[in-house]
């Protein structure tokens, strides 16, 4: 999947093994990875047999006859966030692995936490439902006036306030931008604040490492840019929390041992957070889809994204009457838009018949962003590293000739 050279370097990708790893990519064009992305055919089959084999041996049997293979599932996604085997946590979604974070902390009236204007929808019904319950606050740190995070607001914020948490999505569900968490996560490190950071849009496009960012929790999902099952995801926790021996507000036998009449022990790893039941056919699939970007290497795909994503956005730019709506001095593979005069019925429609794969954002899924931006809806289209340019390019025709 990844040509190389003499020395053993890395060359370009191997596209065309690529697109010849997924079923029936070649009546369509797929640009809905933010969404639920394409798997690779060895994802599908890692499920598939694992099926098979509850379907023969019962789903206990099964489980015991691959306990080794689920095992390299936490090795697998360690190597892809670079830290260890024990600070992961397999769970069903990225919301289970942000709630599972979230609801590890014990709240009271007037604690605060630090979250954005583009946090993720469900990340602010989560703070409103809090805010409900247990009279917590939210703040936001201001942006600057390129989109990008401000900050001296955040300093301002965590000096006055003092939160509980701080909690921010890497790339916003409704936009290309790419927060820049860094300066986040070096704060907080240093003033022992909890970070969560919300990755589920920026794992499988972007190489990340959570030593360089700093973050105490880091939520994922499978089915988006890591192209792996839907109903599947993983949480990092980092040495520093599992050692301050926090665990989720639910937790069951599979994060606890029943050890006294009245009392347990927690696992003394990040398994602590995952719950005893779970789809093994899932988890394989998932491992699966990590080893198979591991093995392309993060580096290699981010690189291969931003040579695809800058071609996208500067022949998107030259069309008439388009109007991108993505901001920030770093941005990623979210891109949206609207044509003007055009209806997002005649949008779809047109879409639709040329069987380019696409989402639309809606003001619910970006209320702050969108209010700002004073659009109601755009267009979502998000690419990943097995679409070629001549699909690109021909994305761009359909939209000029909408």
């Amino acid at each position: 999947m990844v040509s190389r050279n003499k020395e053993g370097g890395m060359n370009k990708l191997d596209i065309e093994q690529i697109r010849g790893d997924i079923h029936d990519l070649d009546n369509k064009i797929f640009l809905n990875s933010a969404g639920s992305s394409l798997p690779s055919k060895s994802v599908s089959i890692a499920v598939k047999r694992h099926i098979d084999l509850e379907e023969s041996q019962g789903g206990y049997k099964a489980g015991d006859l691959v306990r080794n293979e689920v095992a390299n599932f936490h090795k697998n996604a360690a190597q892809l966030i670079g830290c260890d085997a024990k600070n992961i946590a397999y769970t069903n979604n990225a919301t289970d692995s942000y709630l599972r974070a979230l609801l590890s902390f014990e709240y009271k009236n007037g604690d605060v936490i630090i979250t954005t204007d583009d946090d993720y929808a469900s990340n602010y019904i989560h703070y409103i439902s809090l805010k409900k319950r247990f009279g917590i606050e939210f703040l936001r740190i201001k942006n600057l006036e390129n989109g990008d995070l401000n900050i001296e607001s955040f300093t301002e914020l965590v000096e006055k306030h003092n939160p509980k948490l701080v909690s921010v999505s890497h790339i916003p569900t409704n936009s290309g931008l790419i927060q820049d968490v860094k300066p986040i996560g070096e704060i907080c490190h240093k003033r022992n604040i909890p970070f969560l950071l919300d990755a589920c849009q920026s794992v499988g496009q972007l190489r990340l490492d959570v030593a360089e960012l700093k973050c105490d929790f880091l939520s994922v999902t499978g089915r988006k840019f890591l192209r792996g099952p839907r109903g599947t995801g993983f949480l990092f926790v980092s040495d520093r929390l599992l050692e301050s021996g926090i665990y989720p507000l639910t937790i069951d036998g599979g994060g606890a041992i029943w050890s006294e009449e009245n009392d347990y022990k927690i696992t003394p790893n990040a398994k602590r957070f995952e719950m005893w039941e779970k789809s093994y056919a899932l988890q394989l699939g998932l491992s699966e889809a990590i080893r198979y970007a591991n093995s392309i290497g993060m580096d290699n795909i981010e690189a291969y994204n931003k040579t695809l994503m800058a071609h996208f956005r500067n022949n998107l730019d030259t069309i008439k009457g388009v109007k991108s709506y993505d901001r920030g001095s770093r941005q990623g593979n979210i891109l949206t838009f609207r044509k003007e005069g055009k209806s997002l019925e005649e949008m779809q429609r047109r879409l639709n018949e040329e069987k380019i794969y696409y989402s639309v954002s809606e003001k619910e899924w970006g209320f702050i962003d969108f209010g700002k931006k004073n659009v109601d809806w755009v267009v979502r289209l998000s690419p990943h590293y097995f679409n070629t340019i001549d699909e690109i390019d021909r994305t761009c025709e359909i939209i000029d000739s909408i």
